[in-house]
């Protein structure tokens, strides 16, 4: 089960405000960090929000969310963080997490009830934020797919999905025209901005293997509209080269070693 926090003291966030048509009119909070508050308790625009708030899933994005509200905590199930909370976020790696931790055995469904709410900021396919919506709102509960909000339960997921694809294959491309600016005889580092990736170091801002999952369910929504999506296959597959490179759990623009690779065998 992934890992949990839950925060016991009152917060006041401020920005990204969550839309009434999602959540009560007691959940219409703003969520960034505490630390975005002014000193009088109210965030510049913001809604000063009172209750607990709890996160599921402390991996690379949920771990500086949570930190950003809470000094000390610990790690209960999902249904003891839902069960505390007024509203619960959930961030996790892949569909199957995310289904687990909302709908499973201690998942946080079993710790809601009317009044309050779930946030999943998970990617996943469309069928899945339906699933999870679903069991969500059977308890009483408010259900909020985020990031986007775009009507129906699954939309958002599915534009997310879109964004995720975009910037994968961006990065392949981009990974060629800095292999291609070095072949030519040019600076790379006037192409791109910090030494990473010109000195081939990758310190992980989004895992590979997340952003290879998150192509392979757009690829998965693209047959099920009967849209064709080449460019999308074709980075797909040089992400799958990087992993089995063991390049899975470094930063996404580590492809760019998949496709020296291939250049490099291309020689043999």
């Amino acid at each position: 089960m992934a890992a949990a926090a839950f925060i016991c003291s009152r917060a006041t966030m401020a920005a990204a405000l969550i839309p009434r048509r999602a959540l009560s009119r007691r959940f219409s909070m703003s969520c960034s960090a505490a630390s975005a508050a002014s000193s009088s308790g109210q965030g510049a625009g913001g809604v000063e929000f009172t209750g607990k708030v709890g996160f599921l899933g402390l991996g690379i994005m949920g771990t500086p969310m949570a930190s950003n509200l809470i000094k000390a905590g610990y790690q209960p199930s999902p249904a003891e963080v839902a069960s505390s909370c007024d509203v619960t976020f959930a961030m996790l790696a892949d569909p199957e997490s995310a289904v687990e931790v909302a709908c499973g055995t201690n998942g946080a469904a079993e710790g809601l009830a009317p009044g309050k709410g779930y946030v999943d900021v998970s990617t996943v396919d469309g069928a899945t934020s339906k699933l999870i919506g679903e069991r969500i709102t059977s308890t009483g509960a408010s259900f909020l797919e985020s990031r986007f909000y775009l009507g129906d339960v699954g939309n958002g997921a599915a534009m997310k999905l879109v964004v995720n694809m975009v910037m994968g294959s961006m990065m392949v491309s981009f990974s060629e025209g800095l292999l291609l600016s070095e072949k030519a005889g040019l600076d790379p580092s006037t192409l791109v901005e910090g030494p990473s990736m010109v000195k081939a170091t990758y310190p992980t801002a989004f895992p590979l293997k997340h952003q290879q999952k998150d192509l392979r369910l757009a690829l998965t929504l693209a047959e099920s509209v009967s849209q064709s999506i080449p460019t999308v296959a074709a980075a797909n597959e040089v992400y799958k080269v990087a992993k089995s490179l063991g390049l899975a759990d470094e930063d996404f623009s580590a492809v760019i070693e998949a496709l020296k690779s291939k250049a490099q065998g291309s020689k043999q």
